[in-house]
């Protein structure tokens, strides 16, 4: 707001040229806040004034407080009798005498929903034993729902989606501030008129009932309610091909009398009285009925409630959600828990063991709708956000209208057939007199007879005697169980190959030359051991291919070449959400830069490393707490749209112009879309991961129900670059259980031309699929930081290497036999293969991938350079035009005397919001002569006007920016040693501590140096600090989010949610009027008093600000340092202050820091595993 009566909005600063003197207040508008501009009464209305003016229009609380309806209102029906639809006295008290059967009709009605022992085990004991997400690695490796030979729940035909890139996932881990449980049920009125009757509604807290609330609702009788329970069932001796859509025709029927009847809340029960009855999916029943409503026009008088038997976990449970449901009482799944308490398999009482499931499920909904940035349940009723992967259009079009479903699948006789014999086989265990127990569907692990799995022991025993041997036949004799058919466990593996004319196997290139397009997974140091994650980076430098460092930095002891010649130094260096060891150091030894937007194993999700692995020598590489698990946010904070994406690979392509930038997808609906943004945007390469990729940990319900098959998302990605011109831009990479040769073919006919590998590496290096990767319990050394285990590995990089040689010797093979000589050849020719017609499974026989075969038309042909091609073209790549940077046309100029002999510089400039990245060229060019930066502060740069986005990203030590005027987001990204100053200009018209003078996200990733803002900065400053020393004069909501070293201090006001998921540095705040601690996420952190050490620390970076900002609050507060110094609070972490504490009394013994760090780990450790043993 300038003085002159003008209002400037703009996305960003500098986009007009405004005299600073002018300005009365600069600011911005932050999420979920308005701002009114009245030009006839000449004035501006700011968020509080607004919503207080529209809350005060009508007596909106008055109706709340008279209608609304809560379930504490309602009146806890009499005792029921014995045998009514309620009745679970067979199991409420299963040691009573006088209930001899009581194990045989319990184990009867959950065989009937399909329970397996994995259910009972893996899913609902530990959520109802601890409240939280089971955590599971390794990936999938089983055949999907719609390939398997056994039958599977209903839920299993359906995928999860996810926010990539634009629309990002809400981390509703550590923002649960912008998250909400609640549901309603009852009659929802007109959401365009306001009126008392809209309000009369009841409130849940969260859609998953107890029994008791459960009842409650269906024996509601207050005015404007009437409940009313329909049965899920059909009839198993029902006609075969319309039994079960009769069902549905009849219970929508009866819905569609009862809601004009006036009936509100719908509860759909699949409970079983008779031994005929067979339960219908309750999701096909909850989403039939919703869609009923829909077409019919009355989906809004009435809400549902699945009494549902066959919910077992959170997917389950988002599902119903996500297609109609409004609550859900599992009540099996509570009979299940009651019987784990009474085994004292689970540690606390029955009813807290059924909240303890609840709270687990609710919070897992709460994650899924997160996934695609959907913050409140009552909001994702009904969203749909999934994707069918295995039934027919003739059911989507009639039960899940608008559902995505590409490859076909079951028709409503096939789920009906599927559903007989889940319930035939019930009846048999029981008539076969087997014990009494569940029996194991081999899901998770190998059981022989059981689900297939493609790393069985034969396949693990085969690929380890191949490589360790060196012999192709014994590969061979491996690659052709897959090869052959004999286990189909993919999409790809119902292919065929089509006759084309052949080419002698001596004119396709070599393998030597394949190899290089091979690449090692992105594996983290930190999921993997030192001694796995070397031997993987020396053997891809043997064979000229890449390996990927993961997201948890890279030691820089490994840029020196060992004395045999190898190298340990990753090719690939992630750049992902949690930013670990994201220096300019670390960047500058890249050939190849990844930007993970996501990972096949838990799309929309962090990386999770658990405080058991983060040991002091991890810790110090991602320049975190030992001891401490580390998450990364769900999405990078500096990616929002397209257009923020484009700014990181700008950044990066600045911070190391002679490496390539590639982003990592996962295969979904849409993908391709984005694939298009992200050529467009300017990466080099897209890489496409299929759902089934590793994980050194993951919740379960995401490994195995989020992502989609790497087919899907490989053939929707080269469809649409083909469609719109784009393909010859921009290299396609795939992973995701690549493991022969022939897999390596496929990908590659689907448009790929580079290929990546994970887990099959990690098998060549003795990797035995345990799947306690999370555990750090590794028995070969590979998935674990103990230093016992590690002792135990025993791969060489030749076992690596001979796998990779292999595969290329395979794809050679399938090469001449369809006919080219080379890898880019071969790229993209989809009408090589087709679908295979010999296929033994019933429900196989279902699936349709002439999608995935499709060839698009070429529309811009002749039209657009290029645009015919179906695999990369040089000619074609994106131009960055660094040379027209400020960087490359003044700055490397005058600092060239710096960078050749140290001679120091020191001049002026202007700048605008168009010098993006501004001083991160020069930065690059300082790393690769200085490693750790120069020796001292040598280069000065004093700027003036408005930073552009990412201003000093990654600036390493010895350099020092000033900027005298304001700056956009990013502002200090990837701090790396340097200094940097932003002031405000002294003609200015405005306080400069009560303004906004730098955008949302500044330091983002900081790892080190020093930085001084003499004004407000926006939302998320210091996020995932690692190092930094940080001043500021106030901040937005979510400072120091996930913040793990440096210091930061705060002279002003800071905004909701400050230091949530921060578990290291410390942070002070000046709080006189005593705000901060509700405003603080008390989670991690605690809030104390200062004490000499932190005064003094304090003093000397208020100091420091002074001398670099000449900031007038600066000098105020130290002027009066000894009486304002007490209005200033300490926030600290618990378990970083803890170690710390630890350390210290060690330190005091003779002790270096680093020594006593590792000590105190090693104390915390034991004492944490003998808690566990208690």
């Amino acid at each position: 707001m300038t003085k002159d009566d003008r209002l400037i909005l703009a996305s960003e600063v500098g986009v007009l040229d405004i005299d600073p003197a002018q300005i009365l207040q600069k600011g911005s508008l932050e999420p979920g806040k308005m701002i009114l501009v009245d030009p006839v009464q000449g004035r501006i209305l700011w968020n509080d004034r607004i919503k207080e003016g529209l809350a005060n229009e009508l007596p909106f609380r008055q109706w709340i407080d008279e209608e609304l309806v809560q379930m504490d209102q309602l009146e806890d029906p009499k005792e029921q009798m014995k045998i009514n639809l309620h009745d679970d006295s067979f199991i409420n008290d299963p040691v009573a005498e006088g209930k001899p059967h009581y194990k045989t009709d319990y184990l009867r009605q959950i065989r009937k929903f399909g329970y397996v022992y994995e259910d009972l085990s893996e899913v609902i004991l530990p959520m109802a034993d601890c409240a939280g997400e089971p955590i599971n690695s390794m990936g999938t490796d089983v055949p999907l729902a719609i390939l398997s030979e056994h039958p599977k729940p209903f839920f299993d035909y359906f995928k999860q989606l996810f926010a990539q890139v634009t629309n990002p996932p809400i981390d509703a881990l550590r923002e649960t501030i912008v998250t909400a449980t609640q549901v309603y049920l009852g009659t929802n009125g007109n959401i365009l008129e306001d009126s008392r009757k809209n309000c009369r509604l009841l409130r849940l807290k969260s859609p998953l009932l107890t029994s008791s609330e459960f009842r409650r609702i269906e024996n509601i009788h207050l005015r404007g309610f009437k409940a009313q329970v329909f049965r899920m069932v059909f009839d198993r001796d029902s006609d075969p091909e319309k039994g079960l859509e009769d069902a549905l025709a009849k219970l929508n029927e009866q819905i569609l009398n009862a809601v004009r009847d006036q009936i509100n809340i719908l509860i759909l029960s699949d409970r079983l009285f008779n031994e005929n009855e067979v339960p219908i999916p309750s999701l096909l029943a909850v989403s039939s009925v919703h869609h009923c409503l829909i077409e019919a026009g009355l989906r809004t008088r009435a809400d549902i409630v699945a009494e549902a038997g066959d919910v077992r976990g959170i997917h389950h449970a988002a599902l119903l959600v996500g297609y109609g449901a409004s609550a859900i009482y599992p009540y099996l799944a509570h009979v299940m828990i009651k019987e784990l308490v009474v085994q004292g398999r689970i540690s606390c009482t029955k009813d807290e063991a059924i909240k303890n499931y609840n709270d687990a499920l609710v919070q897992g909904i709460v994650k899924v709708m997160s996934k695609m940035g959907v913050s409140t349940i009552h909001s994702y009723e009904g969203s749909q956000n999934f994707e069918a992967l295995g039934i027919d259009l003739s059911v989507i079009d009639r039960y899940f209208t608008n559902t995505v479903s590409r490859i076909g699948g079951l028709k409503i006789q096939d789920i009906q057939r599927e559903a007989v014999i889940k319930y035939d086989q019930a009846l048999a265990m029981e008539a076969e007199n087997k014990p009494p127990v569940l029996e194991s569907s081999g899901e998770t692990r190998f059981r022989t007879g059981k689900e297939e799995h493609l790393y069985d022991p034969m396949s693990i025993c085969l690929l380890q005697k191949a490589v360790r041997t060196d012999d192709y036949q014994s590969f061979k004799a491996y690659s052709s169980r897959f090869n052959e058919g004999r286990i189909r466990a993919t999409l790809r593996s119902y292919f065929d190959f089509v006759p084309r004319a052949s080419v002698p196997l001596a004119e396709v290139e070599p393998a030597a030359e394949i190899v290089k397009r091979f690449k090692t997974g992105a594996m983290s140091y930190g999921s993997i051991s030192k001694e796995a994650h070397e031997t993987l980076a020396i053997a891809m430098n043997r064979l000229g291919g890449k390996s990927n460092t993961g997201e948890g930095g890279e030691d820089i002891s490994r840029e020196r070449l060992e004395n045999s010649g190898d190298s340990k130094l990753s090719a690939i260096k992630q750049v992902a959400s949690g930013r670990f060891g994201v220096t300019s150091r670390y960047l500058n030894s890249a050939r190849e830069i990844q930007i993970k937007i996501a990972q096949g194993a838990k799309p929309g999700e962090g990386g999770h490393l658990p405080g058991r692995k983060v040991y002091p020598w991890i810790a110090r590489t991602r320049q975190s707490t030992p001891g401490v698990g580390l998450i990364s946010p769900p999405p990078h904070h500096d990616i929002y749209s397209i257009e923020d994406l484009a700014e990181l690979i700008f950044d990066l392509k600045n911070a190391n112009d002679r490496a390539s930038i590639t982003v990592k997808l996962v295969s979904e609906t849409g993908v391709g879309t984005v694939a298009s943004g992200v050529a467009k945007a300017g990466a080099d390469l897209i890489l496409i991961s299929g759902h089934d990729g590793g994980t050194g940990a993951a919740p379960g319900s995401s490994i195995r129900n989020t992502g989609l098959p790497l087919e899907l998302g490989l053939a929707e990605t080269q469809q649409t670059l083909l469609r719109n011109g784009l393909r010859s831009r921009i290299r396609i990479e795939a992973d995701g259980k690549l493991m022969t040769g022939r897999d390596v073919a496929v990908a590659c006919l689907l448009g790929a031309e580079e290929f990546g590998f994970a887990t099959a590496p990690l098998i060549a290096l003795g990797c035995l699929m345990m799947r306690a990767c999370e555990t750090d319990t590794c028995p070969v050394g590979i998935a674990t930081q103990n230093e016992k285990l590690r002792c135990n590995f025993k791969g060489k990089p030749e076992h690596v290497v001979n796998f990779m040689m292999f595969v290329a010797e395979e794809l050679r093979e399938y090469l001449a036999r369809l006919g080219f000589r080379t890898v880019e050849e071969m790229c993209g020719h989809v009408e090589c293969l087709r679908q295979s017609e010999n296929i033994a499974g019933w429900k196989a026989r279902t699936i349709d991938l002439s999608g995935i075969l499709a060839q698009p038309e070429k529309r811009y042909e002749g039209i657009i350079p290029g645009s015919e091609i179906m695999h990369y073209a040089p000619e074609m790549s994106y131009h960055f035009d660094l040379d027209r940077t400020l960087d490359k046309a003044l700055f490397l100029p005058l600092c060239e005397r710096v960078v050749d002999n140290l001679t120091a510089v020191h001049f002026s400039a202007d700048v605008c919001n168009v010098d993006r990245a501004l001083g991160t060229i020069l930065g690059s060019r300082i790393t690769r002569k200085y490693p750790d930066g120069l020796p001292e502060e040598l280069v000065c740069i004093d700027l003036k006007g408005n930073g552009g986005q990412s201003f000093g990203a990654f600036l390493p030590k010895g350099v020092r920016l000033t900027l005298t005027g304001d700056a956009n987001d990013y502002f200090g990204k990837g701090l790396s040693g340097g200094v940097l100053a932003i002031k405000a200009p002294a003609e200015s018209g405005f306080i400069a501590s009560e303004n906004i003078i730098i955008g949302n996200v500044a330091f983002y990733g900081a790892t080190s140096g020093k930085a001084y803002v003499n004004g407000v900065a926006g939302q998320r400053f210091a996020i995932r600090n690692s190092g930094a020393d940080l001043v500021v004069e106030g901040m937005g909501n979510h400072g120091c989010e996930y913040m793990t070293g440096g210091t930061v201090v705060c002279l002003g006001p800071v905004g909701v949610n400050f230091a949530c998921g921060m578990n290291g540095g410390v942070a002070y705040l000046y709080d006189p009027n005593g705000f901060l601690n509700s405003r603080l996420n008390h989670d991690l952190v605690d809030m104390t008093e200062l004490g000499l050490h932190d005064y003094s620390l304090l003093k000397l970076m208020l100091e420091e600000h002074i001398v670099n900002t000449k900031s007038p609050l600066g000098i105020r507060l130290m002027y009066s340092f000894d009486q304002e110094k007490y209005h200033f609070k300490k926030v600290i972490p618990y378990e970083y202050r803890r170690i710390h504490a630890i350390a210290a009394k060690y330190e005091k013994n003779g002790m270096s820091h680093a020594e006593a760090i590792s000590v105190a780990f090693q104390e915390i450790s034991e004492n944490g595993q003998r808690k566990e043993h208690e």
